[in-house]
């Protein structure tokens, strides 16, 4: 090595063992550093002759000096990492020893009744025999449950109540009050969303879950007492009183009102009292009952269309934890009132796992989701607008939810039926709801359209997996859309329609997928939707030719147990601010069979369903073995136009058409999605077939075995499935572009489909120039002539963007020719290496 001195501000080479910068050489280096972590031997000629205070180092010492930054970036974010994990693997330790001591006492109590129960019937044996009847009944009485005494609304009465609610809450927290049992499919871990259990055998329906969120104590309570923002099935939280106690805590007297999910049943509200409170020990409590005569408390007169639903003991028990964040316990329990709803709906009342997923683990999911925002505010640039996307999907769903309901008190009326019930027809004129839309038409356009009509309906499907249904009707718009209708609708939002859609010679030509944002876990998906029309009429001069959806997708994992399924769209300008005015409409697919909690799902996911989301059960295989014959749900469809109030009737009409022919084309896609209909296709056009993908992975590693000398997936791999499967699930991230002028992806793995960050259906979209900055652009023209001639080449690693523009850092890559069976060259494949975003 070379020792560097400084004089007159210039390093000086003597011999010696390593080389010393002066802090103008260091900020020239870290400069190209932050633009290039790894240049190239030009890149690095290049540096010296524009800087010339790095003349008198060799272009050696400077690739050292690189390679010591990277190995020096690499540490420190290795380490930062590992204090991260040591940091939840400490606090998750410390849960889990909690929950092993509350299931000791679970066990110890579970014993105790066991041996009470069985001493109980030995004496209930013998009074038999004697003919005693009379001492049995008596003893049974000595252990119900011990009634209520009557409360007075005093705050005296009011806080009597809140310590009775807050005792009773803490023994189903951290004791053995109810019989939890753990969430089907959910395995805590350090990465995990926490630890969930639901209820065996109580009152009601009760989830129990702890997890971990690096956000403090005082905004965890702040962020779970504003319900709605974070609860979809929300609709309003009114709070009638506050009273302070003489503790310092407060008891909130609260109104709130849920959704109602489908169209057959009445939405739910609830009287409750809330109490805050800081314990003994510091941790913050919030905990909540309904109020009812039993305590004599202040009284809340029925609301009209609400079916009053009663919370039990439930709330948040929140502690602080060492090096920040907090350890937080939750407990939903309610009894919602199944009796009210038909008797197909009731497993959706009397499900632990949908209270679960849509209440419980709904709240754990928005803490670590704003946690992460707020941890990465310094990291990236993107402001404020993740907390604008989340809006702008709570604004998306809470419209669907709005349009579901048709209250009165929101201007909803219903209009007469055409003689069938199976679509309903509700229309608004209030100023209210028309307001937000009349805004959009200040382009130029006349406001024209006064009222909002929606036609609604419900369907019970029988053997079809919700989520894999849900895919389908995303990816495959035109399998269930109308063409006409959604020009029709998108120019509604821009114009206000003055007539009729008609049979038009012009159509959409596909669908373009473009991805916004999405939640941690990819449970919820935004994104934008291009129409691509084609139109030949003069009209379309005022309509455009590409139209534009805001979209939301949600309980697309299969796996996931009594999750609901949605996809919500509403037309969007093709530059909506974030406070534009939506009319959304969708589907929702609820499971009517999650009460079924031991039999989760299963399935692995062939070619077809994996990649091009299609049917799994298209083909018959072992893989639909854990489908039940008997799984059932409940869709509801909603859809909502704009128009003219004199056209009424016109409109209706065309709305129960168009709603009459998407039940149809469901049916006929959910006969064909049954795994119990392997044949039934119905005549729908399928997406591409498990044979094609299988061939192309297999073209794809006997090509690489041929170029590289070595296996790209692990020896002893046999199959065309499981070569897809295994490709699919690859740790790198693998995807194929065309050979085209201007290359094309065609094909993405999973980890492939993460780092650019986009759909199997928006990727042929994406250019391959597009996520290669000019280095990576440089370097891909100097290597394809090798790549053309040797058939394959090593990149060194560099950055690369996603398709929604984040810079994404890889180690190496590699790019070799995708032979066919011709042996004629098919694509070229790319596998990006130790990936991460920047």
């Amino acid at each position: 090595m070379i020792t560097m001195s400084c004089k007159d501000g210039k390093g000086v080479m003597d011999n010696g063992k390593y080389v010393r910068y002066t802090p103008e050489q260091v900020e020239a280096l870290e400069r190209v550093y932050h633009e290039c972590p790894k240049p190239s031997s030009n890149r690095r000629q290049q540096l010296i002759r524009e800087c010339p205070i790095l003349s008198n180092i060799e272009p050696r010492q400077i690739k050292v000096w690189f390679q010591n930054r990277r190995c020096r970036e690499k540490q420190r974010k290795e380490s930062s990492r590992l204090q991260s994990v040591n940091r939840k693997l400490t606090a998750m330790n410390k849960l889990l020893m909690e929950e092993n001591d509350r299931l000791q006492k679970q066990v110890s109590h579970l014993v105790y009744e066991n041996g009470y129960f069985r001493q109980h019937t030995q004496n209930t044996t013998l009074v038999t025999k004697d003919g005693s009847c009379e001492s049995v009944v008596t003893s049974g009485q000595q252990h119900l449950a011990p009634q209520h005494p009557p409360k007075d609304a005093s705050p005296a009465g009011l806080l009597s109540i809140a310590e009775e609610t807050l005792t009773e809450f803490l023994s189903k927290a951290t004791g053995t009050a109810v019989e939890w049992v753990q969430m089907p499919g959910m395995k805590p871990g350090p990465d995990s969303i926490g630890i969930v259990a639901i209820s065996h055998g109580c009152t009601g329906v009760a989830v129990r879950a702890c997890g971990l969120v690096g956000l403090e104590p005082t905004r965890v309570a702040e962020i779970l007492k504003d319900r709605p923002s974070w609860f979809r099935d929300c609709r309003a939280v009114d709070v009638l009183n506050v009273i302070p106690t003489t503790n310092g805590g407060t008891i909130e007297l609260l109104y709130m009102q849920l959704y109602a999910p489908t169209t057959l049943a009445p939405a739910r509200d609830f009287w409750l009292l809330r109490y805050t409170s800081v314990m003994d020990d510091g941790n913050l409590v919030v905990c909540e009952r309904s109020l009812s005569n039993t305590q004599n408390g202040p009284s809340m007169p029925p609301v009209q269309n609400f079916v009053r639903a009663e919370m039990l003991p439930s709330g948040y028990l929140i502690r602080s934890c060492e090096g920040g964040g907090s350890i937080i316990h939750i407990v939903d329990h309610m009894n919602l009132e199944a009796w009210s709803v038909p008797e197909v709906l009731r497993p959706l009342y009397e499900s632990s796992t949908v209270l679960a997923q849509k209440t419980t683990m709904m709240a754990l999911r928005q803490l670590r989701q704003i946690a992460q925002e707020v941890s990465q505010s310094n990291v990236t640039n993107w402001s404020r607008r993740p907390a604008a996307l989340r809006a702008l999907s709570q604004r998306l769903s809470r419209g669907f939810n709005e349009a579901l309901n048709g209250f009165t008190d929101e201007g909803w009326s219903m209009m007469e039926n055409d003689g069938m019930d199976d679509v309903s027809i509700l229309v608004n004129s209030s100023p209210d709801k028309l307001m937000g839309l009349n805004l959009t038409f200040a382009n130029g356009f006349p406001a024209v359209s006064n009222a909002v009509l929606c036609a609604k309906a419900s369907m019970l499907l029988q053997n079809v997996p919700p989520a894999i249904l849900l895919r389908f009707l995303r990816e495959h718009r035109s399998e269930w859309a109308d063409s006409s209708i959604d020009a029709y609708s998108a120019a509604a939002v821009k114009v206000g329609p003055c007539i009729l859609p008609r049979a038009r010679a012009g159509s959409f030509g596909g669908q373009v997928i473009l991805p916004l944002a999405h939640t941690i876990e990819h449970e919820e998906l935004l994104e934008v939707i291009k129409l691509e029309c084609v139109g030949h009429y003069p009209e379309d001069a005022i309509m455009p030719r590409d139209m534009f959806l805001l979209q939301l997708c949600s309980g697309m994992d299969e796996n996931a147990v009594g999750t609901c399924a949605e996809v919500i769209f509403a037309p969007i300008d093709a530059s909506f601010a974030d406070d534009a005015p939506l009319l959304p409409s969708g589907f929702r697919i609820i499971p009517l069979d999650s009460g079924k909690e031991a039999s989760s799902p299963n399935r692995t996911l062939d070619l077809a369903s994996a990649l091009e989301i299609g049917p799994a059960g298209n083909k018959e295989s072992n893989d639909c073995a854990g489908i039940s014959g008997s799984t059932r749900s409940v869709m509801t469809i909603a859809f909502e136009f704009v128009f003219e109030s004199h056209m009424q009737e016109n409109v209706a009409s065309m709305a129960r058409q168009y709603v009459r022919s998407i039940i149809s084309s469901v049916q006929r896609v959910a006969l064909a999605l049954s795994p119990s209909h392997p044949n039934s296709h119905g005549g729908l056009r399928l997406p591409l077939g498990t044979p094609e993908a299988n061939t192309l992975s297999q073209w794809i590693c006997h090509s690489y075995r041929c170029y590289l000398g070595v296996e790209l997936l692990k020896p002893g791999i046999e199959g065309s499935e499981s070569t897809l499967k295994t490709l699919w699930h690859h740790s790198d991230a693998i995807m194929c572009c065309s050979l085209k002028a201007l290359p094309v992806f065609t094909f993405a793995n999973q980890a492939g489909l993460d780092m650019l960050e986009t759909t199997l259906v928006a990727l042929q979209d994406i250019t391959l120039e597009k996520i290669l900055d000019d280095h990576g652009r440089k370097t891909l023209s100097s290597e394809f002539p090798q790549i053309m001639q040797q058939g394959f080449a090593c990149l060194q690693g560099g950055i690369c963007l996603s398709s929604m523009g984040r810079p994404v850092s890889y180690e190496r890559a590699v790019a070799w020719k995708v032979l066919n069976e011709e042996e004629s060259v098919h694509c070229m494949c790319f596998m990006f290496m130790n990936w991460s975003f920047v």
